[in-house]
């Protein structure tokens, strides 16, 4: 979606080519030129030579690397820098210490074979907040880090035009330990009582095995009626449930952006969602609740925008939409990438 995103503005400004892994299913992209590379480790050779006959064919002036920890996305690098071809890396929260240190040992393993030197080389790093920045310079292995946050396309999303509590609270993310879900049900259930007449959504695909998991545990409490699972959502489905919610919620651990939280308060919806997502905007604009990780925190959001009138989580939408616009528009965000492109 990023890159989606990305290319619809950006490909405006410049000759954009994307270079990227086949798929089933691949997303719409406009304003750029497509070529598919194999990913497999066992054909990496011919990723390699694919990737130089790219380079000698198309002859860019700038190779942004979007991801880390694969050995593929050094190559990409290291082909490049032998042309003495600028490039840039955006981690995309990878180096956040949450995700370091799952796995920890493989990535070890990575940072040593390849990783740091990759990030080393790197003309610049991009950070989509303020927070990823600090724990990216944190790691001392480049300095030269710049906040250019993610963007969405504001202007092909509708904001609600009905803020009449319909007694509905969204969760609209991956199932994963990762996105808080369990700090959410646990703070759901013991809110069981004061939340009665409340449907919670549980939107998103995951692990087969721990969303049964989950399940058993709603059915367990006694929560079949009130915490629903409705799987993978998408298309006009998506956008109406965050236009019937009177607010969505993502605990999260750790998120680099959160594109779910920008698409909520795009639509106009409050949002609650932790420190983990780098969104101290939404407090600042009173759009939501932007909380310590905790069951306390949770429990106090939870039950306060409950108690808000239809006027009040009205003018907090609009102050949410105002927020997107202002500050986080895929053109805003093609933009800036220019003037680093530019400068550096």
């Amino acid at each position: 979606m990023y890159i989606q995103l990305l290319a619809k503005e950006l490909g405006k400004k410049s000759n954009l080519i994307i270079v990227t892994r086949p798929t089933a299913n691949p997303l719409p992209i406009e304003n750029a030129k497509i070529i598919y590379l194999p990913l497999p480790l066992k054909e990496i050779r011919n990723f390699k030579n694919q990737w130089i006959k790219i380079l000698e064919e198309e002859k860019p002036d700038v190779v942004h690397i979007n991801g880390i920890w694969m050995i593929q996305t050094w190559i990409i690098q290291k082909e490049a820098l032998k042309k003495n071809i600028k490039t840039y890396i955006t981690p995309h929260g990878m180096l956040e210490p949450w995700i370091i240190n799952r796995h920890y040992l493989k990535k070890k393993l990575a940072l040593t074979l390849f990783q740091k030197k990759a990030l080393q080389k790197a003309i610049a790093l991009v950070a989509t907040a303020k927070s990823e920045k600090k724990n990216i310079l944190k790691l001392k292995y480049n300095n030269n880090v710049f906040v250019i946050p993610n963007g969405i396309d504001i202007e092909s999303i509708k904001i609600k035009t009905n803020w009449d509590k319909r007694k509905k609270i969204l969760f609209l993310s991956r199932i994963h330990v990762k996105k808080g879900i369990e700090l959410f049900l646990e703070t759901i259930y013991s809110l069981k009582k004061k939340l009665e007449g409340y449907e919670i959504i549980i939107a998103g695909e995951g692990e087969e095995n721990y969303i049964q998991t989950l399940k058993q545990i709603n059915e367990d409490k006694g929560c079949n009626n009130m915490v629903k699972f409705i799987g993978g959502v998408y298309g006009e489905t998506k956008w109406e449930l965050f236009h019937e919610a009177d607010f969505f919620v993502l605990p999260t651990h750790s998120e680099n952006f959160g594109y779910v939280i920008a698409e909520a308060l795009a639509c106009g919806t409050p949002v609650i969602t932790t420190k983990g997502a780098p969104w101290e905007d939404i407090n600042i604009y009173h759009c939501g609740y932007w909380i310590d990780r905790t069951h306390n925190a949770l429990k106090t959001a939870l039950l306060d925008l409950t108690s808000k009138s239809p006027a009040e989580l009205k003018n907090m939408g609009i102050n949410g939409r105002k927020l997107i616009q202002n500050k986080y528009s895929s053109k805003i965000m093609a933009d800036k990438l220019i003037e680093l492109y530019n400068k550096r």
